[in-house]
């Protein structure tokens, strides 16, 4: 069984990790079943050394093992490519820049190819946890239709272990819960065992958008990026003092 997370994306130092690890550690009260989800960014063009805006805010790609040096966190490493270029030996690359204690690799593609990530994880020689976004160009391809995004899955069974529904994909728009519980109940219904995880626009001062998906799918997972900077532009530095205030209402609420 997948245990849920509470996630941070856009992490740049290890000391960052071990600040936020110290405070999900002081809030997590016993019985609470969660765990932090590390979230680093890398893309194809990040990885290749091609020019791209977001340079400034993905951390250099020698440095995410050292990132991911912590053996109590998910250490997830989030791939976008939306060209899917190269995408088995690209995503096997990826893989290997996340050092011995990476345990998970978000795919943030629209509906790649199964084959190609399975042999990408397959020649990484890792095992790890996969979590497939399914963002705002992979709902409309699935034309926003529950019944069909179930359908799609079916192609990923036995490959990925959570699904993220992110319509906001980093930009920091605000989730639409309601409209998501159509959802995380086809898929729950269809594939009981897969981890769902949901994000858009969370943050310390918008986590209760979630509340009414966790009324109904208590163990479900989160994610925060655009809106842990007081701008709400993901090409800014993460304010920790924000992250930390995620942290702590997030663990209230997830109770």
């Amino acid at each position: 069984m997948n245990i849920p997370y509470i996630g941070i994306t856009d992490f740049m130092t290890f000391d960052q990790v071990q600040l936020m690890l110290k405070v999900f550690e002081k809030n997590l009260e016993e019985e609470q079943r969660r765990r932090l989800h590390v979230g680093v960014m890398m893309s194809y063009k990040t990885l290749n050394g091609l020019e791209t805006k977001w340079s400034v805010a993905f951390p250099p790609k020698e440095t995410i093992a050292d990132i991911f040096s912590s053996k109590e966190t998910m250490n997830c490493l989030h791939y976008a490519d939306y060209d899917e270029i190269d995408v088995t030996e690209s995503i096997a690359q990826a893989i290997s820049f996340g050092g011995v204690d990476i345990n998970a690799l978000q795919l943030d593609m629209v509906w790649p190819n199964p084959k190609h990530i399975y042999d990408a994880i397959k020649n990484s020689h890792k095992e790890l946890e996969i979590i497939l976004q399914i963002g705002k160009n992979a709902i409309e391809q699935a034309d926003n239709n529950p019944h069909e995004i179930v359908e799609r899955l079916r192609d990923y069974e036995g490959l990925i272990n959570h699904v993220l529904l992110d319509k906001s994909m980093g930009k920091g728009l605000g989730m639409d819960a309601l409209g998501l519980i159509p959802f995380v109940s086809a898929i729950k219904k269809e594939f009981p065992d897969l981890g769902i995880a949901v994000a858009g626009g969370l943050g310390p001062n918008s986590i209760d958008l979630v509340m009414p998906l966790v009324k109904e799918f208590p163990d479900v997972s989160i994610d925060a990026q655009g809106k842990l900077r007081p701008s709400g532009n993901a090409l800014d530095p993460i304010d920790w003092g924000m992250a930390e205030m995620y942290i702590v209402k997030a663990l209230q609420l997830l109770k």
